[in-house]
């Protein structure tokens, strides 16, 4: 009898100890709220070597500030595969809600849906992911800004001009969707004789536009799907002394001071700040179960020497 009463409480122990187990562990489990101290936020940046996801992040840093949220800032240092590490550190890290600039759109999406395995939201930042549950892609639209920059090309220098392109990273949604846009323009009005890749590098872009350079001793115009490419072309083409018009993407500091100097021509503007506090904003949403919308627009402007700010 004794063995058998023994038996049956060994019985109950094993079966507390498996529905214990069942449980998520602590934190697995989304915050219920936003309160001060209730959320973590896991941000990864594709790069912080460029002004433009600085000013990104910092928009993340003030908005999560006000709203009394901790946030763990990490660096893929343009490596998709770094990021996608990175991602998995952070969700280990136990953060609540995950924004996420991609390095690579197709890269990122293992992580994406290792979050999305725990319950934890994904906000994307100016890029897609292309597989896995996203909440929201806060962005400008991409496609549209190329389509404006090619636009300006044609009222500057005529239709049939030649001019080359600067792609930006391969893989990345901004790459495809600025790319898409300008040659929407382009391929009607314009003769793209040369593009080629320079990551969204200064550095690439000023080796990239001298070999551009020699081979296409007639360009006229350049479109970089940056402003750190578009600042490192128009490196190239001083040196060379021609006179070439350069167009950028994103209005970053460094790009307004150069149209302001009268050496860039202009650049497609986006809000990267901006762009921060609504990835913030909408990952909170979705902590208290509100809706948001598939996708997040932020205003684009075309600045040039003539409406540059001072």
């Amino acid at each position: 009898m004794r063995k058998l009463r023994l038996v049956l409480m060994m019985s109950l122990v094993l079966i507390f100890l498996s529905a214990c187990s069942l449980q998520p562990p602590e934190w697995a489990k989304p915050s219920s709220g936003s309160g001060e101290g209730d959320v973590k936020v896991g941000l990864s940046v594709s790069t912080l070597n460029n002004p433009f996801f600085v000013s990104m992040k910092e928009g993340v840093e003030q908005e999560a500030e006000a709203q009394g949220m901790e946030v763990v800032v990490v660096d893929a240092q343009n490596d998709a595969a770094k990021q996608v590490n990175d991602v998995e550190d952070l969700i280990q890290q136990g953060v609540d809600v995950l924004l996420i600039n991609p390095t690579d759109s197709a890269a990122i999406s293992t992580a994406v849906q290792s979050a999305n395995s725990l319950g934890i939201p994904v906000v994307t930042l100016d890029r897609s992911a292309e597989k896995g549950e996203v909440a929201t892609l806060v962005s400008s639209d991409n496609e549209k800004g190329g389509e404006i920059a090619g636009e300006y090309i044609v009222e500057q220098v005529g239709e049939g001009a030649k001019v080359a392109e600067l792609e930006g990273v391969p893989g990345a949604s901004a790459t495809r969707e600025r790319g898409a846009g300008f040659h929407n323009i382009a391929d009607e009005q314009l003769d793209v004789v040369a593009k080629q890749t320079a990551n969204f590098d200064r550095t690439e872009g000023l080796t990239t536009m001298e070999n551009m350079l020699q081979g296409n001793p007639d360009i006229e115009a350049v479109f970089a799907h940056n402003d750190e490419m578009a600042l490192g072309a128009y490196q190239a083409i001083q040196s060379s002394g021609r006179d070439i018009l350069v167009v950028g993407f994103d209005g970053n500091d460094d790009a307004m001071s150069s149209i302001r100097d009268g050496n860039l021509s202009a650049t497609v503007a986006q809000q990267p700040i901006e762009i921060g506090k609504l990835a913030v904003q909408a990952g909170d949403d979705v902590l208290q179960g509100n809706e948001v919308e598939d996708t997040i627009p932020v205003p684009l402007k075309l600045v040039t020497e003539e409406n540059v700010e001072e």
